[in-house]
């Protein structure tokens, strides 16, 4: 290896971590309830009007609201696509969450070119019931399942009933 082309090959190395890091998404957000559960995905209820405006800024490349239109939805879809980031509406609620529901948001979640993404909904319990229900489909016992969406915000008994309806139902 020449010098030159060792020297390329760093410059190469220190532009992917510059852009391995710009992608890293912040500890804490202007959110109720944020977590960071991965360097991927970002858990929290209605984050902030400020936070919406810096959800490129913050490194986030989609988000996912699981609000139902009449909370906001459409405010929130103008300040994520003005970002030119990707914004998906998936309305949850505990008596109408279906598989389909839990499918779709899996199928991003999934999809390595929509991370980093920010998961949420108006206080975090339908997306702790959206993961407990993905959990469950991927094989995990429903109580231990249940128990990592009550880490990602699921309270309600509703919420929790809704997730046992879909991931009993038979497919």
């Amino acid at each position: 290896m020449t010098i030159r082309t060792f020297g390329l090959a760093l410059a190469a190395i220190a532009s992917l971590a510059a852009v391995a890091q710009a992608a890293e998404i912040p500890a804490t957000l202007d959110a109720l309830n944020y977590q960071k559960l991965s360097p991927a995905l970002a858990v929290a209820g209605k984050p902030s009007n400020e936070a919406f405006a810096k959800l490129k800024e913050a490194g986030f490349r989609t988000a996912i609201d699981l609000r139902q239109p009449a909370e906001g939805v459409a405010l929130a879809r103008e300040a994520v696509e003005a970002q030119g980031l990707t914004f998906v509406s998936v309305p949850v609620s505990p008596d109408t969450f279906s598989l389909g529901d839990a499918k779709k948001v899996g199928a991003i979640l999934d999809d390595p070119k929509a991370a980093p993404v920010l998961l949420y909904c108006s206080s975090s319990n339908r997306v702790g019931g959206v993961l407990a229900t993905l959990d469950a489909l991927k094989g995990e016992p429903l109580e231990k399942a249940l128990a990592a969406g009550r880490k990602a915000g699921l309270k309600s008994p509703a919420m929790e009933k809704a997730v046992i309806r879909v991931v009993e139902t038979p497919r």
